[in-house]
């Protein structure tokens, strides 16, 4: 089977994770774009894909609806997202120092809250990885670009 099989080819939002403002949407559709531009996606057990994610939200928990591009049901995971909420909350928190010192500090400062941020990144990532274990295979790259799409999912604006 072709390494390419074990890819996502489509990554949806249901109406359950809602619409938010213009800047929100945009960095959704490219968190999106991102995904599905590079991934190894792998649902355990199954012979290939390339596979379509609808992801939705049903009681705080984020629910991987996975197809086949010929719309053959594959799995369905339910995450809770429980063990994010604190890595979540500290990557906004280190994003908006990031952002502000952009504006404001040295190269320096700003290549090291840059390192504490990747940091958190990495752990969410991580985290994620370990939540789909014996579920959904990912490589670590693919495993960033989906969290950075979970993040994006609770971000206001």
């Amino acid at each position: 089977m072709a390494k390419g099989d074990f890819r996502l080819c489509d990554v949806v939002l249901d109406e359950t994770i809602g619409r938010s403002t213009p800047d929100v949407e945009h960095e959704r559709a490219v968190a999106i774009f991102d995904l599905i531009e590079e991934n190894t996606f792998e649902p355990v057990g199954h012979p290939g894909g390339p596979y379509r994610l609808l992801l939705s939200l049903v009681d705080s928990k984020l629910v991987f609806s996975i197809k086949t591009e010929d719309d053959e049901a594959v799995a369905t995971h339910i995450l809770s997202l429980t063990p994010f909420r604190r890595i979540i909350k500290d990557y906004f928190m280190i994003c908006e120092s990031y952002y502000e010192a952009i504006r404001s500090s040295t190269p320096s400062q700003i290549e090291a809250i840059d390192m504490g941020r990747r940091g958190i990144h990495n752990e969410g990532s991580q985290t994620l990885m370990d939540r789909l274990s014996g579920k959904i295979k990912l490589d670590f790259d693919t495993a960033r670009r989906l969290f950075t799409l979970v993040c994006v999912l609770y971000w206001r604006g």
